[in-house]
């Protein structure tokens, strides 16, 4: 096959029961993409057709409409007498399968910001009224050493389209307990299948082990598994909890939302070992969302905002900014105190959540520091280059330029203080 509709074929990467899928280019944008394509005789099919056309469209009413950075976008979707397929971002990797198994697990912090990341996503997609009902290791792509996304919605519950659920849809080792009774079901139940997953990553084995599909619903429903750390020594209490908070049967004792389980994600880091000078992205993250300079972000350009910054920790004394140097960058300060300095005198001390530098990207290209800014005490900043946000999206951008907005204004109100208060100091009446 070289070409399916305007696309030209490039690989097979892969074939299913029910279709195969290929790496394909858009020659019209220039852009590698994903291609799966159903057989016909699989949507004829007597038996399941029904199902697999329930599932192909389910996928393709999504095209466009989940935008995340760890969810794999829906690009096309076509349905005709030649062909149907389903056209998605291409994602240059491998499943979580591979370190699912007990030979090939990563270390646990790299466990914890992967899980992380899928709790944000699947946050977001719960939020856009789309439940995945099939997570598991083979449906989150893994690209570089962390990085992901959540594929294959095809057997999900949403909001705006469902007004009856099929049933039986899902891997059964990741079903929870209302999934196997076929309950209703709320994000709860991804909740629980993430839990799996996350406990297999840990351990490289299933919480729940059976011989067939029978005895494993009866596990599903009544077993409690062994923590986790009955068989990785080195997992620590607080994440045994973790893992089996997610994996309660009762949904009531369950986490309730995807924030509390991504908040104990990022909770644990504090009790794991890792070189000092790595900040996890699920750290970033949890630090950005608390700074009052971000709370009009959505997730979403948060983890924009972490692809377009650089993080770096300094000792007090270290120069960060060096008065009439032309400046390319501006700075966000996560933790510690800064000095403000002009011509060697103390100007100010600024504190965590405070910019400094912004008219590198607000004034013009070559613009000269105006004053010199040093470390204080340890300090945790993040850095943008100018040239970088003026790339980024446009709602990014905009974020952004608010925030500056709301600086700018407060620097103005509190330098008029000062100088009234000058004034008043000096007994000088204003008329």
């Amino acid at each position: 096959m070289k070409k399916i509709g305007k696309y030209e074929v490039i690989r097979e990467l892969g074939k299913g029961a029910t279709g195969t899928v290929y790496e394909a280019l858009d020659p019209f944008v220039n852009r590698h993409v994903a291609i799966k394509v159903v057989f016909p005789e699989a949507l004829g099919d007597k038996e399941h057709g029904r199902r697999y056309r329930k599932l192909f469209l389910t996928e393709a009413s999504l095209a466009g409409k989940l935008s995340h950075p760890h969810i794999v976008s829906i690009l096309d979707a076509v349905a005709d007498d030649e062909a149907s397929y389903i056209v998605m971002e291409y994602v240059n990797g491998t499943t979580l399968e591979q370190h699912s198994r007990a030979d090939k697990l990563l270390p646990i912090n790299k466990v914890i910001e992967i899980i992380f990341k899928c709790t944000k996503a699947l946050d977001y997609a719960a939020k856009q009224g789309v439940i995945h009902r099939d997570i598991k290791p083979a449906n989150i792509l893994l690209s570089g050493e962390n990085d992901i996304k959540i594929s294959d919605f095809g057997a999900a519950l949403t909001s705006a389209t469902e007004t009856t659920q099929i049933t039986g849809i899902g891997s059964p080792a990741y079903m929870s307990p209302e999934q196997v009774k076929e309950q209703s079901l709320t994000h709860q139940t991804d909740i629980f299948s993430l839990g799996v997953v996350l406990y297999q990553m840990l351990t490289g084995k299933l919480p729940f082990q059976a011989a067939n599909n029978y005895s494993m619903v009866y596990q599903i429903i009544n077993t409690d598994p062994a923590p986790p750390s009955s068989v990785r020594h080195e997992i620590p209490p607080q994440l045994d909890a973790i893992v089996m908070r997610a994996l309660r049967k009762n949904v009531a004792e369950r986490y309730q939302t995807w924030d509390e389980f991504s908040h104990d994600l990022v909770a644990i880091f504090g009790n794991l070992q890792r070189p000092e000078k790595n900040i996890p992205d699920s750290e970033k993250f949890d630090a950005l969302r608390k700074l009052d300079f971000f709370k009009n972000f959505t997730d979403t350009e948060l983890w924009e905002v972490l692809r377009i910054t650089t993080w770096h920790k300094y000792q007090p004394g270290k120069e960060l900014i060096r008065e009439g140097d032309v400046g390319k960058s501006f700075f966000l300060l996560v933790a510690g105190e800064v000095k403000i300095l002009k011509q060697d005198k103390l100007l100010n001390v600024l504190h965590a959540g405070d910019c400094f530098g912004e008219m590198a990207y607000l004034g013009k290209k070559q613009f000269h520091r105006t004053a010199t800014v040093s470390a204080a005490t340890d300090i945790t900043i993040i850095e943008i280059q100018a040239e970088s946000l003026a790339h980024a999206s446009e709602n990014c951008r905009h974020h952004f330029n608010g925030a500056f907005l709301e600086i700018l204004v407060d620097r103005l109100s509190m330098a008029n203080t000062r100088l009234s208060q000058l004034l008043a100091d000096r007994n000088i009446s204003v008329f």
